[in-house]
């Protein structure tokens, strides 16, 4: 057999269907874990891939979806990640011999863990790569990741497969199709751009809603890419028939469709849910004399380079930049309203710039509350007061065109301060419901806007006019896994990050280790984070409520101590007065960032005695 990419672009390849609606056909429900069947019935895992193999299979797919740590964990089985991957793919590769290829089967964490966005992309990296290295030790010949819905859990997955095999990856995500050629969330082009940038060897789209949506997306993709496509549609939307689910469409339509798909240029045709055997067969015989059609012609065209960017020095991109390259600059939190009435923020602005602070910061959507625009209120404080604002920024809420957006739009604003953040998760805040974007984290996103300023967009396309951003990152030093925390400040710092604000900072040890730890990594201004505490409870709060922050139990105790609210926040005002100077002292430190407690800029007028 040729190796399987030449085989591929030379004359296309006909996958498989649906394991787990055959598994389901044999009378298997869901409550059970279809991916331990590799180990516990690998005789009808092997009669599976056998009957596919003979409908005209040319690639089939290891059942092994879900065979990831979280998934099978909740079977019990999550120390038999790495048995049930390698018996999946020698399952698949004794079924194939000599007639088909075999893809490792890898689907998003999410698929079975709902709050795996609450994963930092260290951890979801680890989990990929224990799944992805045992399916290569089993021998498959390419590693298929599949049904990924969010971008940023996608790229960590890719980076992941990159990280321990050299096999082809094929990157498939899935698709909101909602009729007449229009998609919610994550659309065709913008996933396309951003994984022929990262530059998976596959691209391409499965799931979806049938073959119609995904046909559409393929176009689509066609059209951002000259990598070869991959499509792989459900069989129709499913629906219950006499207590069964079942896929409707039928064969004759899916064959319908996949000579659609080649006649498009795509290379890789199969199907997912829904999708049997006699689909495949009569995929097959649509098929039999057909190669994909030829692609490159006509499509877009990569972009042009663009010219070098001379990249301006901090202190010609803000006023807050030049006070972080000749002073201890402070710069103090204000909280956009939660309606529409932003007097209040603005009066604190205005005290604010008459103590001398060098900017102001405007978080956005704390804790996943939902007030003002940020952008909008920084505009506000621009205008009305003459003060320069940190516009917080997170990926939470927004997709990559929504993001590009809106920061080109804050650039023609003049608003070249940012804070870029991932985000608290929408289960944290008063609406849980609300669905959490996350096509990149942090780390991406700091990248991104970084290549503004070289004139790139998010698709490294050149723009007419380079951005002049301040870029800046959160850091944690109270984090509970404090290496990951500065393995990931190493990552923003290459990314581009110019500055970095901590959060609140009680304890002066944890910014020495934390500094210790980073002692390699290019040094930027880092401003501590500080929080004067309002009171015993505001602190019990902030200590077992608040994620990544540690409250001392010495500062508890002095806390507890105290009789009452006065008193307590005499204390917590001195407890940040004795945090602030022993971080001035620190040669790393070069700023403050002053978090006022419920809005009370009398304290924060207190603190910046110290340092003014």
């Amino acid at each position: 057999m040729k190796p399987f990419l030449e085989k591929l672009i030379s004359d296309g390849i006909l996958a498989d269907g649906a394991i787990g609606t055959e598994i389901y056909r044999h009378g298997i429900y869901f409550n059970r874990c279809y991916d331990e069947l590799n180990l516990v019935n690998p005789a009808l895992i092997g009669e599976i891939h056998r009957d596919y193999v003979k409908a005209g299979s040319g690639l089939i797919e290891t059942n092994t979806f879900t065979a990831n740590r979280p998934a099978l964990a909740a079977f019990g089985l999550e120390g038999k990640v790495a048995e049930i991957n390698i018996a999946g793919a020698k399952v698949a590769r004794e079924a194939a011999g000599q007639k088909a290829y075999v893809a490792g089967s890898v689907g998003p964490i999410s698929w079975t863990k709902k709050d795996a966005e609450g994963m930092g992309p260290q951890e979801m990296r680890s989990i990929f790569c224990e799944q992805i290295a045992a399916l290569a030790e089993g021998g498959v010949d390419a590693i298929l990741l599949e049904t990924f819905t969010h971008l940023a859990e996608l790229h960590v997955a890719y980076q992941a497969a990159r990280e321990v095999c050299s096999l082809p990856v094929i990157a498939q995500v899935s698709l909101k199709h909602v009729g007449e050629g229009e998609f919610e969330g994550l659309l065709p082009e913008h996933a396309a751009m951003a994984i022929d940038h990262w530059g998976a060897d596959v691209i391409g789209v499965n799931c979806c809603d049938g073959p119609q949506g995904v046909f559409e997306a393929v176009r689509r993709m066609a059209e951002m890419t000259d990598r070869p496509l991959s499509a792989m549609p459900n069989a129709g939307l499913p629906q219950m028939v006499q207590g069964r689910l079942l896929y409707l469409a039928s064969p004759e339509y899916m064959a319908e469709y996949a000579r659609r798909y080649a006649q498009l240029g795509v290379a890789l045709i199969g199907g997912c849910c829904g999708t049997t055997p006699e689909h495949i067969r009569e995929m097959k015989r649509f098929l039999k004399a057909m190669k994909p059609a030829a692609r490159g012609a006509g499509r877009m065209a990569a972009p042009a380079a663009a010219a070098e960017v001379e990249l301006l020095p901090p202190s010609e991109k803000s006023l807050f930049g030049a006070a972080l390259e000749t002073k201890f600059a402070v710069s103090v939190e204000v909280d956009p309203p939660l309606g529409v009435d932003p007097a209040k923020a603005i009066e604190g602005a205005r005290l604010l710039k008459e103590m001398g602070v060098d900017a102001v910061n405007i978080a956005d959507g704390p804790r996943a509350m939902a007030r003002m625009s940020p952008m909008a209120m920084a505009v506000l404080i621009k205008e009305r007061v003459g003060i320069e604002s940190i516009v917080h920024y997170c990926c939470r809420d927004r997709n990559l065109l929504g993001m590009q957006m809106d920061l080109i739009g804050a650039a023609a604003l003049g608003l070249n301060n940012v804070l870029l953040i991932t985000g608290d998760p929408p289960k944290m805040g008063h609406y849980p419901e609300a669905t959490a974007v996350f096509d990149i984290d942090s780390i991406g996103l700091i990248r991104f806007v970084s290549n503004l300023n070289r004139g790139l967009d998010f698709a490294e396309r050149p723009i007419k006019d380079p951005t002049k951003f301040l870029i800046g990152c959160g850091v944690n030093p109270g984090a509970v896994d404090i290496n990951l925390e500065a393995e990931r400040f190493r990552q923003k710092v290459e990314a581009g990050a110019e500055f970095a604000f901590s959060q609140p900072v009680y304890d002066p040890k944890l910014l020495e280790k934390f500094f210790e730890l980073t002692k390699d990594v290019h040094p930027i201004p880092f401003c501590v984070g500080i929080l004067p505490l309002a009171s015993l409870r505001n602190a019990e709060f902030l200590h077992n409520e608040i994620p990544g922050m540690q409250i001392p139990k010495s500062v508890m105790e002095r806390m507890a101590k105290a009789a009452t609210r006065e008193t307590q926040q005499e204390v917590g005002l001195s407890v940040a007065r004795d945090s602030l100077e022993a971080a001035r002292g620190m040669k790393r430190v070069g700023g403050a960032y002053i978090f006022p407690p419920f809005g009370n800029y009398g304290l924060v007028e207190e603190l910046i005695k110290i340092v003014r």
